[in-house]
């Protein structure tokens, strides 16, 4: 080691990353199944504002409506304020938060048509009990609070500089993103997304790598297995079940790291520069082990201005509760819409029938219409499903809906309101080629177990 830390420096690293390992990546048992303490932060807070959060979240998609379109007027000023950060944006998200302002305004004072003040499209998103932009906020503010204790205090670098023989050959990405994808499999695909956003806007992933990690590995936590299974009846094959998403979970993570669009994606920084080739080698007079705890304190010790830190974590916050829920209630609205009101992701799920009906899928027809559906709610697939009389057919659908991973009312919302390097119709052929692969196989797994 070539450089003498002082012990408090350590200390940073050692107890501040533990807490961070425990808050983010520790399941612990509770009455509604396994959850992550940062999880169960937020459902308590959830708890005690449900009386007036929808109207919060309703204030907030004004103001940031309102702050991006004055944004379009007012011109650049070189150094970037916190105004900047949170409203200059350009006018298709500028659109994106006006039409948030609508669909929260119609739903709320239910004005307007049914298909927009509905519970399964607005409501779903904005119910102040258990709806996902209202329980957005309270994780929003959490992640963003402590999600530093997994990215400021050495813990990314300790365990990068072990992991990249293991992350960078199989799966094309940096040894760091081994803690994303843990926080993701263990905890939930949102945080992993928003610990990935946060480490390609710092410039540690290229856009390829950021791509790759938030589409790739940002799994549903393990609790909403257990709802899908629920939905479906079985929830006494829950091994088998997930035991299939890892399986195919991890073939699909071989493969799409080396086709489009993934493969595609530049390898550049955030700001277009290129990063260093030799940037995870192993340095004379270092090993991985050496390097890491290294590298750990290394980026402990700059962070030793815990103040700083905090308000850089409430600034967080703030980006996050202006830029991301009003994109998550624009396109996820969007998307349930065209999911319970039209027939177009049935006919989109067409042209699945005869693949279905070949791999000797009982009830093809109506498993068909599920393949596409994922696509706007991750639930939607296992509701449609639920009356389907073949354990087969329905394990197979609910294996499906879960190893898909992009959906609009989630995960595929919360992409689009970060800076990762991902666009909608890059979310939707991703998820059609995570579709396409995986019926194979998951149709061979539900054979053999049925």
């Amino acid at each position: 080691m070539t450089k003498k830390f002082p012990s408090y420096t350590w200390f940073l690293f050692i107890f501040l990353s533990l807490v961070g390992i425990f808050l983010f990546i520790t399941p612990v048992n509770t009455a509604d199944g396994l959850k992550v303490p940062v999880a169960l932060l937020a459902n308590a807070l959830s708890a005690n504002v449900v009386s007036f959060i929808h109207w919060f979240a309703w204030i907030v998609f004004i103001i940031a409506a309102i702050g991006s379109v004055i944004a379009q007027f007012i011109p650049v000023k070189e150094q970037r304020t916190l105004f900047d950060s949170l409203f200059r944006v350009n006018w298709f998200w500028t659109i994106m938060r006006i039409l948030a302002v609508i669909f929260a305004t119609m739903y709320l004072f239910q004005i307007g048509p049914e298909i927009f003040t509905s519970e399964n499209t607005s409501g779903l998103l904005l119910t102040p009990d258990g709806g996902l932009v209202t329980m957005m906020f309270s994780l929003f503010l959490f992640a963003g609070l402590l999600l530093p204790l997994l990215t400021d205090f050495g813990l990314l670098e300790f365990f990068g500089s072990m992991m990249v023989k293991i992350m960078r050959p199989l799966f094309k990405i940096p040894g760091r993103s081994a803690i994303d994808c843990l926080a993701s499999w263990v905890g939930d695909g949102t945080i992993g997304v928003l610990l990935t956003s946060k480490q390609y806007e710092e410039g540690n992933y290229t856009a390829r790598e950021a791509a790759t990690i938030a589409t790739t590995f940002s799994v549903v936590s393990i609790t909403f297995c257990f709802v899908v299974l629920e939905t479906v009846d079985l929830n006494h094959y829950f091994l088998q079940f997930y035991g299939s998403v890892i399986f195919v979970g991890l073939i699909l993570a071989l493969i799409m790291p080396r086709i489009f669009p993934l493969s595609r994606k530049p390898d550049t920084n955030i700001d277009g520069s290129i990063p260093d080739d030799k940037r995870e080698d192993v340095p004379k007079g270092f090993n991985a082990f050496s390097l890491g705890l290294h590298n750990a304190l290394s980026k402990a010790d700059s962070n030793k201005n815990l103040g700083k830190v905090i308000g850089a974590g409430f600034k967080n916050v703030l980006e996050m509760w202006f830029a991301i829920t009003p994109v998550i209630m624009a396109f996820g609205t969007i998307a349930l819409v065209l999911a319970e009101y039209t027939s177009f992701f049935k006919i989109l799920g067409m042209p699945f029938e005869p693949i279905l009906a070949a791999l000797q899928i009982p009830f093809a027809d109506q498993a068909a219409q599920t393949m596409i559906v994922g696509f706007a709610d991750m639930l939607l697939p296992s509701v449609l499903g639920s009356g389907i009389e073949s354990d087969l057919t329905r394990f197979f659908i609910a294996t499906v809906s879960v190893t898909q991973l992009i959906y609009m009312s989630e995960v595929g919302g919360l992409i689009l309101g970060t800076k990762l390097p991902l666009k909608i119709w890059d979310l939707f052929l991703i998820f059609l080629i995570r579709t396409i692969i995986s019926i194979p196989i998951i149709a061979v797994i539900a054979h053999i177990l049925f």
